[in-house]
């Protein structure tokens, strides 16, 4: 039987040893639940996805990433026959205006309006996406978008699917159009994700403290709680480029 190596943090580690926890049963029924998860994703966006049951098909995800996983479907419906890419996701996800990934965007400067004139200049064709029972069809990229989608859900300890995961998953599909434009607008991976821990950190702040919370606008107080999570981030990234130098010059 394959062996898979499971590393711990020290403190975590001498804790599982201690309390004699069975690590061996634990990681096993962990990994084949997200194995499931993840597999049913990607086997519902290749069958094909029904707006009007996306609730049903997408049961983990909140009626935000409904709403923009239907406008994906309505826009890529809106001209001649083509999969939904990963580009509709994207575009549906700056469409839909209210979510937390755009507000995870304005925490790291990048305004949700310049992603969209980026988008705007590229085509959304992407390869794959074909369906047999004229459902709607997901391309390639699209599908790994979504199949990376749950995969961050996972991996942060989430039992829901929300925008800003999905904002993870088009940043990390290396191969669909939504993955270049934002990665060409500055949204790196592992930026992106610790972004997105921080607004969800400001988020469970402002829901303890009620009062403060209700003397203002809402979005602009985790927007503030956002851009103070991310200056320590920030700042260490600009001592490590000052210790690197400046980039050398193409010859």
């Amino acid at each position: 039987m394959p062996k898979i190596n499971v590393y711990l943090p020290d403190e975590l580690a001498e804790a599982v040893r201690d309390s004699g926890v069975p690590v061996s049963v634990i990681c096993q029924r962990a990994l084949e639940q997200a194995v499931r998860q993840v597999t049913a994703v990607r086997q519902t966006a290749q069958s094909g996805l029904d707006a009007d049951r996306l609730a049903e098909q997408l049961p983990r995800f909140t009626a935000r990433a409904h709403t923009v996983v239907r406008l994906a479907i309505d826009r890529a419906q809106g001209g001649p026959p083509a999969p939904v890419s990963s580009a509709d996701l994207l575009a549906g996800l700056l469409a839909e205006g209210g979510n937390l990934a755009l507000e995870v965007l304005r925490a790291m400067e990048i305004d949700p309006a310049h992603v969209r004139r980026e988008l705007d200049r590229h085509p959304p064709t992407e390869a794959g996406g074909a369906s047999a029972d004229g459902s709607t069809g997901f391309s390639d990229p699209a599908t790994g978008a979504l199949e990376l989608t749950m995969t961050e859900a996972i991996t942060l300890g989430h039992n829901y699917v929300g925008c800003e995961h999905l904002l993870l998953g088009l940043a990390g599909e290396p191969d669909g159009v939504a993955g270049r434009v934002l990665r060409t607008v500055g949204v790196e991976p592992r930026a992106a994700r610790r972004a997105v821990t921080a607004a969800l950190a400001g988020y469970l702040h402002l829901r303890a403290q009620p009062a403060a919370a209700g003397t203002g606008d809402p979005t602009q107080a985790l927007a503030a709680v956002l851009h103070q999570q991310l200056q320590p981030l920030v700042a260490r990234v600009e001592r490590l480029e000052q210790r690197l130098g400046p980039a050398p010059t193409a010859q």
